[in-house]
C-alpha cells in the first residue's frame, strides 16, 4: 500500500509540474512564446524543401504539436483517475481545458484562438488515454 501511496505521489507531482510547464507555453506573450514553439517554424521549412508549402506545412506541424502537447494529459488524468476507463468523459475535461486555454489566450498581447487547437488538445488527450491503457495492462 505504501508503494501505491508513493507512486500517486509522484503521479500528482509530475501531473503538476506537467501543468505549469503547458501554462508556460500557452500563456506567454506571443514575442515571448516564439522562442519556446519556434520549432513550428523550422519543421514547416524544412517540410517546404520537399515541395509542401510553408504555410500549409506550419498548419500540419503546430496541429501534430498540440496533440503532443496533450497527450501526457491523457495519461495523467487516467493514471491518477484509474475508473476512468470510457473517452467520453476524458474528451469533455480535455475540451474544456483547452477550451478554457483559448479564452485566456483571446487576453494576451499577439496570441492567436483557433477551434482547430481545441480539438488537437481533445484528439492529444484521447490518445494519452490509450498510451495509458496500454500502460496500464503491460504492468498487470
Amino acid at each position: 500500500m505504501l508503494v501505491r501511496q508513493y507512486a500517486t505521489w509522484w503521479l500528482k507531482t509530475l501531473f503538476i509540474a506537467y501543468l505549469v510547464a503547458l501554462a508556460f507555453v500557452v500563456f506567454l506573450p506571443a514575442r515571448e512564446a516564439s522562442t519556446v514553439t519556434g520549432f513550428v517554424g523550422v519543421i514547416a521549412g524544412w517540410l517546404s524543401v520537399l515541395g509542401i508549402p510553408q504555410e500549409a506545412a506550419g498548419i500540419g506541424v503546430e496541429f501534430m504539436a498540440n496533440i503532443v502537447m496533450f497527450v501526457p494529459f491523457g495519461v495523467f488524468v487516467r493514471l491518477l483517475k484509474p475508473t476512468l476507463w470510457k473517452w467520453w468523459p476524458l474528451a469533455l475535461l480535455a475540451a474544456a481545458s483547452s477550451g478554457t486555454i483559448e479564452v485566456v489566450q483571446l487576453l494576451i498581447p499577439g496570441r492567436v484562438t483557433a477551434w482547430s487547437d481545441i480539438v488537437a488538445n481533445t484528439l492529444g488527450a484521447l490518445a494519452g488515454l490509450v498510451v495509458a491503457k496500454k500502460l496500464a495492462s503491460t504492468i498487470r
